[in-house]
């Protein structure tokens, strides 16, 4: 185990923070009109996502100084308990249903979602089954089909719920974080046959994901039904320019988009900052991943570095999809950007995973 330790990465943290900062501010900018009309609070959501910013600080300060290695001992047990609480939510009275999904677990006013939890356990279990069986993930039957196996239980389980969105951002985190692991690419290829069939059914067996895709190919066939989000982001990116309409002057907020606190701030930001301040979020998640990537290159034992990996690919993925879907390039799928959207469990669960990667960072030899 490594023994020198060193400040943590300090332009990581301090991007970290300003990202949160960013979002606590869009999050009253973007919910302050429907949470005025729902709630009768226009800082409704503002301070529940201050509040879960907060738990979150604390806790990635504190996982910041917990050696990273404690989670290799702990894998196991934290897979094992996601899914438990996987199982859990799936039960009628305990598991409760928003948008169709039952993916929520409620505890007194708040609720928590375990699959967001499952990625970063199934990050932690990975890269420790990578670390201790490196020599064997070139072997199809002993190295691959095991370390898939494991990941594809938990997107079984995940899409009973059903959230395809967070089950392919798991996929992907864990795949990537097998292929630099150093499998095979003629493996991958038959995989990735399989896997597009496999996803291609997912797609047809669900009229809503059916729609989803329609309205991303064409959203004016349907533009009061599937192709309406997408639209009503594109009329708040449109007039906000290079400049913006200013903070707090959105239009589109005023009962056009829905819910623009979650899946669409990024829309909502875009209208009131404009392509500057857009363009500014991008270059600090940008930021994020170098440093990340560079703690990833430099950490001290394979473990590290394949957690590491994990956690910076886990953000990208997010960043690239919830992106994507806000400016028409991806199909619309219920992905959360990190530090911005409102959402309790993505947010401290994505801090948390700052904070092991920050503790990697400290031990990491620059």
């Amino acid at each position: 185990m490594p023994k020198t330790k060193s400040t943590p990465d300090l332009v990581f943290l301090t991007a970290t923070l300003v990202l949160l900062a960013i979002g606590l501010i869009m999050v009253y900018s973007a919910s302050a009109v429907w949470a005025s009309y729902k709630f009768d609070d226009a800082f409704f959501f503002a301070k529940r996502q201050l509040l879960f910013a907060g738990i979150g600080v604390v806790a990635m300060f504190f996982v910041m100084n917990v050696e990273y290695w404690t989670w290799r001992t702990w894998s196991k047990v934290g897979v094992l308990i996601c899914f438990i609480l996987l199982v859990l939510v799936l039960i009628p009275g305990i598991g409760l249903v928003r948008g169709g999904a039952r993916s929520w677990l409620g505890v007194g006013a708040f609720s928590i979602q375990p699959s967001e939890f499952t990625k970063l356990a199934m990050i932690a279990f990975l890269a420790k089954y990578l670390s201790e069986n490196q020599k064997r993930i070139t072997s199809f039957k002993k190295g691959l089909v095991p370390s898939l196996g494991i990941v594809f239980i938990a997107f079984a389980m995940i899409m009973l719920q059903p959230d395809l969105g967070t089950g392919a951002v798991m996929v992907g985190t864990c795949v990537m974080m097998i292929f630099i692991s150093g499998a095979r690419i003629s493996h991958f290829v038959w995989l990735g046959m399989i896997g597009l069939a496999g996803f291609a059914g997912l797609i047809l067996s669900a009229p809503y994901r059916i729609a989803r895709i329609t309205s991303y190919l064409d959203p004016w066939s349907d533009p009061l039904g599937s192709g309406f989000q997408i639209i009503q982001s594109l009329y708040a990116i449109g007039p906000g320019g290079l400049m913006g309409l200013g903070l707090g002057q959105s239009r589109q907020k005023f009962y056009y988009l829905p819910e623009p606190q979650t899946d669409f701030i990024f829309a909502i930001l875009s209208e009131e900052l404009g392509f500057i301040g857009g363009t500014f979020v991008i270059l600090l998640f940008s930021l994020l991943l170098w440093r990340g990537i560079r703690i990833a290159l430099r950490a001290p034992d394979l473990f590290g570095s394949l957690l590491a990996v994990g956690i910076i690919g886990m953000l990208a993925i997010q960043v690239m999809i919830n992106i994507g879907v806000v400016t028409g390039l991806m199909p619309v799928t219920g992905i959360t950007l990190p530090f911005l959207s409102y959402g309790g469990s993505s947010l401290t669960l994505m801090l948390v995973a700052m904070g092991v990667l920050l503790n990697i960072s400290r031990y990491a030899k620059f």
